[in-house]
């Protein structure tokens, strides 16, 4: 089964596998933006990326509150196309709090970004982008605990 983990944004942390083992997992950011192209195209291109992976099952970050009325937007964005795009292609799907990500990587739930990602470089032996792709490893690595539980 393969698992896609998804920090959404604009700078969208991703990291998927078809096993348990996170030495194989694949992570990254997907820079969804470009300048001079329409709003609608970050859209487009995250929706071929999440079909591209071709994902069994999505986990990502459910954020409820945002700093600014633009992230909001765009959250919200992302999410309905992902959504949208797990119903039609009946791929199924699951959100984990931003609480309960930062309490599993750090044992915070309020944890900032340079511990999060301090905690992925040690967990993972990998030194993430930045902080998108530490969130999206830590999301699956939740979920994963959450299913062996």
């Amino acid at each position: 089964m393969r698992i896609l983990a998804l920090d959404l944004g604009g700078r969208c942390g991703f990291a998927w596998t078809d096993t348990t083992e996170c030495a194989t997992w694949n992570s990254g950011v997907w820079s969804l933006t470009r300048s001079g192209e329409g709003w609608g195209r970050r859209f487009v291109r995250f929706r071929d990326l999440v079909l591209e992976v071709a994902p069994d099952r999505v986990v990502y970050e459910l954020v409820r509150r945002h700093v600014g009325t633009e992230a909001a937007h765009n959250y919200g964005g992302y999410l309905g196309i992902l959504t949208a795009l797990c119903e039609e292609h009946g791929i199924g799907y699951d959100s984990i709090g931003v609480g309960t990500v930062k309490k599993h990587a750090t044992g915070k739930g309020n944890a900032r970004k340079p511990a999060m990602i301090a905690a992925a470089v040690e967990r993972f032996a990998r030194v993430p982008q930045d902080d998108n792709e530490a969130d999206a490893l830590w999301i699956l690595d939740c979920h994963l605990a959450q299913r062996a539980a």
